[in-house]
């Protein structure tokens, strides 16, 4: 790959501070001096119809693609070389002649509870007013409190945050890791535990996609991080058993501990009152053919929970 290497990214503020973050990775692994980055590696922004599209849930208008079609498209046509994904917005399926080559080091997965009044999720009162656009945060929310209001926010943080303070919401959830990259952790009053409000797949993680022949360029192993190129294959395993219906909620952490990779996916009804949830893990995180078995085990787990909702998920 030759110079200019053209990296494709939304034009929301998160977006452009992690293709920044990347951009940077890039030029330092092909040894860019400073003062040619934005010369050698410049930042290509397209706007997608998941940023023009603002008032209504994603499921009801096409689903996460949205957010990375034009970008694909981009790299398809030779537009660009690199598009910078939020992991947990990249489909399942990846559309022909694209790979993801590289699954930089993870940021923090957990969702924030943002409140002005209150410091926690369970401090909130009855009937309170919880503002999301994630189907999987209403779905757990409701689970634990079928009491609360849920209402949808959608826009970019700083337009969601506005809100909240304006007083439309007596409580948010966003995801930490676009907080922390922001350098907006301060408005974080809780940090939820996986065990209530699992992620979804790739939450915290991004994804460095480029044209498949592309795979072997220079930067490519510079910027995976092998450890978390292998819980989002996991997690991204249950997401393909599962996404058989875009009215079902789904969560999925994976996680290392020494030499064992684990992994918890759950469904949810929108109304929070079905939920199944397994786990499993596999041992050998370093062999050759790890990222293979990952998937496999994502899939299997998955598919359990798939077999145990049964007849239940026709009324997602």
């Amino acid at each position: 790959m030759t110079f200019p290497i053209r990296i494709g990214t939304r034009r929301s503020r998160l977006a452009l501070t992690q293709s920044g973050m990347m951009q940077r990775a890039v030029a330092t692994a092909m040894g860019v001096p400073e003062s040619e980055i934005d010369a050698a590696v410049p930042l290509v922004e397209i706007v997608t119809t998941g940023d023009r599209i603002q008032d209504r849930r994603l499921l009801e208008v096409g689903g996460k693609a949205l957010f990375t079609k034009e970008i694909e498209e981009a790299l398809l046509d030779g537009r660009v070389d690199i598009a910078v994904h939020s992991m947990k917005d990249v489909p399942a399926e990846q559309p022909p002649g694209l790979a993801i080559a590289a699954v930089p080091e993870r940021e923090d997965a957990r969702d924030a509870f943002i409140s002005e009044r209150f410091a926690c999720f369970a401090d909130l009162p009855q009937g309170a007013r919880l503002g999301t656009a994630s189907l999987r945060r209403q779905a757990q929310a409701l689970a634990l409190r079928p009491d609360l209001r849920i209402e949808m926010l959608r826009g970019n943080v700083d337009t969601r945050l506005k809100r909240l303070t304006d007083g439309d919401f007596d409580a948010i959830l966003l995801a930490t890791a676009g907080l922390n990259r922001l350098g907006r952790a301060e408005v974080i009053r809780e940090r939820l535990s996986p065990d209530q409000f699992l992620p979804a797949p790739g939450q915290g993680a991004l994804a460095l996609q480029t044209r498949a022949g592309e795979m072997g360029a220079a930067w490519v192993a510079a910027l995976n991080h092998p450890l978390t190129a292998l819980a989002v294959a996991a997690e991204r395993g249950a997401m393909t058993a599962l996404e058989g219906s875009c009215r079902s909620a789904i969560g999925a952490h994976a996680t290392v501990d020494g030499d064992r990779l684990k992994l918890a996916a759950e469904m949810l009804s929108p109304d929070g009152t079905g939920r199944w949830r397994r786990t499993g893990e596999i041992d050998d995180i370093h062999a050759a053919d790890a990222a293979n078995w990952a998937r496999a085990l994502g899939l299997s787990v998955g598919a359990q929970i798939h077999d145990a909702a049964g007849d239940q998920q026709i009324a997602l």
